[in-house]
C-alpha cells in the first residue's frame, strides 16, 4: 500500500476525493501505528502502518489508495507509568477522537483494559493482550450531502419554545411509523412526528445525546444500557444505534436527512453535548481512545498523584480544557456539527466543568473566550447546564452573555409553590417574570432563563403529581440512585389510582404546571411525553431504562387527549401574545393614574400588592397584569410591538378565593382564555371590577384589548390620523380577534 507524508491538518481521517489523510495528535507518544481493518468482524488489523511523519505533535500520513468505508484504529506507543499520568499500551487498539463515524462499538472484554483485570496491583499492572477483536473502530466517510435550500430557522430567543426528547424513546412505539423507522433519525424526520411537533407549537427540539456513546460494562452485565447517552466516546460521530438499518446511507447521512426535514418544518435542532467527561471513566476504566493516546493531556489529573483523575462530573474523569489541543478538539467538534451537520445550537451538560481553569469555576475561562470570538459558534444557541458535582459547581445565573441557562431555581420554586409550600411567593413572582435577580445585572435578557419544571432527569410531569417518593427499583441499585428531594406531591395516593377526585386533582395540577411554564417570561422547555401524560412509574432516574418505561405511549385515552389539547392551546396563547415574548425585563411601576406599569401585581381585593402581602408567608393567591401597550419593544421594521393586555390569577390554596378583576379604563371587560379548574369553560367576556370565583389550586388567564390597540383600530375605522395620499405606518399588533368584546 502506498503511503505518502500527508498533512497535520485537519485532524482525523479526511477523504478528499482521491485518497484519505490520517492525522492524530499525541504530545507524549514515542510511536504511532495506523491499523486498517477489512471488516467490523475482523479480529486483527490487516495492515499496520507506522506514521513516520510528525508535525507540531501531530502524527500523519496520506493513503492515496484508501476509500470511504475504510475501517481503522490506532496503536500508540509510549511509557506506561500511571503514577506519572501516562497510560500508553500499544496492545490496545484506540478509536480516533476525530472519527466521523463508528464502524464498530466496543465489545466488552478484559482485553480492552490497559491493566490486568484482577491483578493485586490494579491499574498499576500492565495488560499485554491484544484488544483488536473487541475495540471500537472508526470508519472513513464521504461527507458529500445535497442540502438543497436548507436554511437554519434562526428562531429568535424570545420566540423559542424548546422540546427535550430522546431520539429512540420518542418514536419507538409510534403507531403510525413502520417498525423499521421506529427509534431512528428517520423516524424523527417522518411526517407524523413532525406534524405532532408543529401542532404542539414548539420551535426547537433538544436532542438528548446523539454523539456516539458507550453502554457501561456494569450496566451491560446487569442487562441494562446507558439509555440517556451521557457517556460519550466520540465527539464527531452521530450515534449509530439510531440508524434505520434498511437505509443504505450511514449515520452521518441519516442525521443530515433528519435535520433537513426538521428545518423544512421551521424547527431548530439543538444537541445535548457532553464535553465534560468521556466514557473511559476513572483509573479503573478501559483504554478505548484518549486515555491510550495521551492520558496526561486529555484528562485533568490530580496534582498530588497523577495516577488519579479530577472528577467534577461524578463519572470518573473530567476533560482537561486548559490544554489547547483539548480545547481545539471541543471547538472543532462544535463547528463540525454546525457547519457540516447544520445543527442550530447546543445544551452543554455540566457546563461548570468546562469553566474550571484550575479548580474553581471561572466564568471568563478560555472556553468562553474562544466561543465568544468564534464567528460561527457565537451565532448559534448556547445553553448551559450551570452546575457540576464539584465544590462551587452550582453556578445558576453566573454564565456570561450569549449564554442561556437551565434555570434550576425556577424548577424548584414552581414545584414548591404548586405543592402548597409557604414562603414561596416572593421568589415565585421573580421566576414568573424572568428571574431578573439572576440575569439582569450582567446585561443578559429574560431569555437567558431556560425555564423548565421537568426534564429527562427526575420525575416527569405525570409522576410529579402522582408520587411523593422515587421508585427506582428497576435500576438495580436498591432505590439508592436518583434525587430524594423532588418537591413532588401525589395528590392523595401513591402511584396509579381509580379515585376520580385524585385523578381530577392531578389533571388540574398538571394544567397549573404547564400554564405556569409556558406563560412565564423566559424560554419554556417542555419534556417530551409530558403533553401525552406519559408515566415512568415513579422512576426519577431512568438513565438505564431502554424499555416501555421510557418509550412514549402514543395510544391516548380521552383524559390524555384532553390534556394534549390543553397544552396546544396554552402554547398557542404564548405564540400569539407579545406580552409573553418580551426581550426586556419589566420595569414594574404603579398601575393607577397616568403612570401605568408594564407589570402590576394584585391582591384578591383587586388592589396592588402591598409590602405586607408580599411578606406574608401564608399568601398563596395573587394576580398580575401584563400591559400589552407597554412592552417597550419594536419589531424588525422598528415599529412598536403592541398586543393584548393579559391578567393572570393564581391560587395555590386548596379553597376557592373570590378575586376582583382590576379596572384600567371605564367599561373595561376581560375575556377568559383559560381556567385550569374548568378547562372546557367558554371564552366568555366578563365585566371588570366584578369578582371572579378563583377555584382552589387553579390559574385563570384573561385578556383585554390594550387602549392603544383600541385607539389604533378606531382610527382605522374612522380614517382619522391618515392624511390624503399618505400611507398609514404599520404597527405590529397582536390580539385574539376571533371573538370581539361586547360594546360597553
Amino acid at each position: 500500500m502506498k503511503v505518502w507524508p500527508g498533512k497535520s491538518y485537519p485532524l482525523g481521517a479526511t477523504w478528499d476525493g482521491k485518497g484519505v489523510n490520517f492525522a492524530l495528535f499525541s504530545e507524549h507518544a514515542s510511536k504511532i501505528e495506523l491499523c486498517l481493518f477489512d471488516s467490523i468482524d475482523a479480529t486483527h488489523e490487516s495492515v499496520c502502518l507506522a506514521l513516520t511523519e510528525r508535525t507540531d505533535q501531530v502524527w500523519h500520513a496520506y493513503l492515496p489508495e484508501a476509500l470511504p468505508g475504510q475501517i481503522y484504529g490506532y496503536r500508540v506507543h509510549g511509557p506506561y507509568e500511571p503514577a506519572q499520568g501516562h497510560r500508553f499500551n500499544p496492545n490496545k487498539i484506540l478509536l480516533d477522537p476525530y472519527a466521523r463515524s463508528i464502524a464498530r462499538d466496543v465489545r466488552w472484554a478484559d482485553e480492552v483494559f490497559g491493566y490486568r483485570m484482577g491483578d493485586p496491583e490494579a491499574d498499576l499492572s500492565f495488560d499485554d493482550r491484544d484488544s483488536a477483536a473487541f475495540a471500537p473502530l472508526g470508519v472513513v466517510i464521504d461527507p458529500a450531502f445535497t442540502w438543497g435550500n436548507d436554511q437554519p430557522p434562526r428562531t429568535p430567543w424570545h420566540k423559542t419554545i424548546i422540546y427535550e426528547l430522546h431520539v429512540k424513546g420518542f418514536t419507538q412505539l409510534h403507531p403510525e411509523l413502520p417498525e423499521k423507522l421506529r427509534g431512528t433519525y428517520a423516524g424523527l424526520a417522518s411526517e407524523f412526528v413532525v406534524n405532532h411537533l408543529l401542532n404542539l407549537g414548539v420551535t426547537a427540539v433538544e436532542l438528548m445525546p446523539v454523539h456516539h456513546f458507550v453502554n457501561d460494562r456494569m450496566l451491560v452485565d446487569r442487562g441494562l444500557t446507558n439509555y440517556w447517552g451521557y457517556n460519550t466516546l466520540s465527539y464527531f460521530a452521530p450515534e449509530s444505534r439510531y440508524c434505520a438499518t434498511h437505509i443504505p446511507q450511514d449515520a452521518v447521512q441519516q442525521f443530515k436527512m433528519m435535520v433537513a426535514a426538521l428545518h423544512a418544518a421551521g424547527i431548530e435542532v439543538i444537541l445535548d453535548v457532553v464535553y465534560n467527561h468521556t466514557a473511559e471513566g476513572n483509573q479503573m476504566g478501559p483504554s478505548l481512545s484518549m486515555r491510550g493516546i495521551d492520558n496526561s493531556v486529555y484528562y485533568k489529573l490530580s496534582p498530588e498523584d497523577p495516577r488519579y483523575y479530577m472528577d467534577y462530573t461524578g463519572c470518573g474523569n473530567s476533560l482537561n480544557v486548559r490544554h489547547p489541543r483539548v480545547l481545539q478538539l471541543i471547538m472543532d467538534s462544535l463547528r463540525y456539527w454546525v457547519v457540516d451537520m447544520h445543527v442550530d445550537g447546543f445544551r452543554f451538560d455540566l457546563a461548570s466543568t468546562l469553566a474550571r481553569e484550575l479548580f474553581d469555576v471561572d466564568r471568563l475561562g478560555a472556553f468562553f473566550d474562544i466561543i465568544h470570538q468564534d464567528p460561527i459558534l457565537s451565532q448559534v444557541k448556547l445553553i448551559a447546564e450551570p452546575w457540576d458535582v464539584g465544590v462551587g459547581g452550582y453556578q445558576v445565573g453566573n454564565f456570561p452573555v450569549l449564554w442561556s441557562e437551565w434555570n434550576g431555581k425556577y424548577r424548584d420554586n414552581v414545584r414548591r409553590f404548586w405543592k402548597g409550600d409557604g414562603g414561596t411567593l416572593n421568589e415565585f413572582a421573580t421566576r414568573l417574570s424572568g428571574s431578573s435577580d439572576l440575569y439582569q445585572d450582567d446585561g443578559r435578557k429574560p431569555y437567558a432563563s431556560v425555564n423548565f419544571i421537568t426534564c429527562h432527569d427526575g420525575f416527569n410531569l405525570q409522576d410529579l403529581v402522582s408520587y411523593n417518593e422515587k421508585h427506582n427499583e428497576a435500576n438495580g441499585e436498591n432505590n439508592q440512585d436518583g434525587a430524594n428531594d423532588n418537591n413532588s406531591w401525589n395528590c392523595g395516593a401513591e402511584g396509579p389510582t381509580d379515585d376520580p377526585a385524585i385523578r381530577s386533582l392531578r389533571a388540574q395540577q398538571k394544567r397549573n404546571f404547564m400554564t405556569t411554564l409556558i406563560l412565564s417570561q423566559g424560554v419554556p422547555m417542555l419534556l417530551a411525553g409530558d403533553e401525552l401524560s406519559h408515566t415512568q412509574q415513579g422512576n426519577n432516574n431512568t438513565y438505564c431504562q431502554d424499555s416501555e418505561l421510557t418509550w412514549l405511549n402514543w395510544q391516548l385515552n380521552d383524559e390524555e387527549r384532553e390534556f394534549l389539547e390543553f397544552v396546544r392551546e396554552v402554547i398557542a396563547i404564548r405564540r400569539t401574545q407579545p406580552v409573553f415574548q418580551r426581550r426586556k425585563f419589566f420595569q414594574g411601576r404603579a398601575i393607577f393614574g397616568a403612570d401605568i406599569g408594564d407589570i402590576t401585581w394584585f391582591e384578591p381585593s383587586g388592589k396592588p400588592m402591598g409590602e405586607e402581602a408580599w411578606q406574608a408567608g401564608f399568601n398563596q393567591c395573587f394576580g398580575f397584569h401584563l400591559a400589552g401597550d407597554l412592552i417597550g419593544d419594536v419589531d424588525e421594521r422598528g415599529q412598536p410591538v403592541i398586543g393584548d393586555s393579559i391578567l393572570i390569577l393564581m391560587n395555590a390554596y386548596h379553597e376557592a378565593i373570590p378575586f376582583r378583576l382590576p379596572v384600567r379604563v371605564k367599561g373595561q371587560r376581560w375575556q377568559r382564555l383559560i381556567d385550569t379548574a374548568d378547562p372546557k369553560a367558554e371564552r366568555q367576556w366578563l365585566s371588570a371590577s366584578k369578582r371572579y370565583n378563583l377555584k382552589g389550586r387553579s390559574i385563570v388567564v384573561l385578556r383585554t384589548k390594550s387602549p392603544e390597540v383600541k385607539a389604533a383600530e378606531n382610527d382605522a375605522r374612522s380614517g382619522g390620523g391618515v392624511a390624503t395620499g399618505q400611507q398609514q405606518p404599520e404597527r405590529e399588533s397582536h390580539s385574539i380577534t376571533s371573538e370581539q368584546p361586547p360594546t360597553p
